[in-house]
């Protein structure tokens, strides 16, 4: 009986992450943020849009490689998404980097909550995250 309580436990465990993968914490908000106020802070230090967008790209495989416990904030295809969105709109919307950390943990809160509005944005801003060529 003890095996397949493990067995129960371990499949339960599977699920929960995975269910849970697309709610970012309030920590990772907080970080998530922090980033996208530092990739404002780039873009005023003359780094462009594609080169910022295309290294998140590549920072995006190197994680994908990592179980999804042990990633930050990038969790899934929806997280990466909502990340390179955010990202995108502080080249594409140019504001204060403060402005485009405090618009990102709004976004972030509303995600957290799981609020349709916030599925909505994302789905809107996520036509603008595309890399150009």
């Amino acid at each position: 009986m003890p095996r397949r309580t493990a067995v129960v436990t371990a499949s339960l465990l599977f699920y929960l992450t995975s269910a849970l993968a697309g709610i970012p914490t309030y920590e990772e908000c907080q970080q998530g943020g922090e980033f996208i106020r530092n990739a404002a802070l780039a873009r005023d230090a003359g780094m462009t849009r594609q080169a910022f967008l295309e290294r998140m790209a590549q920072d995006f495989v190197l994680i994908r490689a990592l179980p999804q416990e042990l990633r930050w904030f990038v969790k899934d295809a929806a997280d990466e998404a909502f990340l390179l969105a955010a990202a995108a709109e502080v080249f594409d919307r140019p504001q204060r980097p403060a402005h485009h950390e405090s618009d990102f943990l709004s976004a972030c809160g509303e995600r957290a909550l799981g609020e349709p509005e916030a599925e909505a944005d994302r789905g809107e801003i996520q036509g603008h995250a595309g890399i150009e060529r």
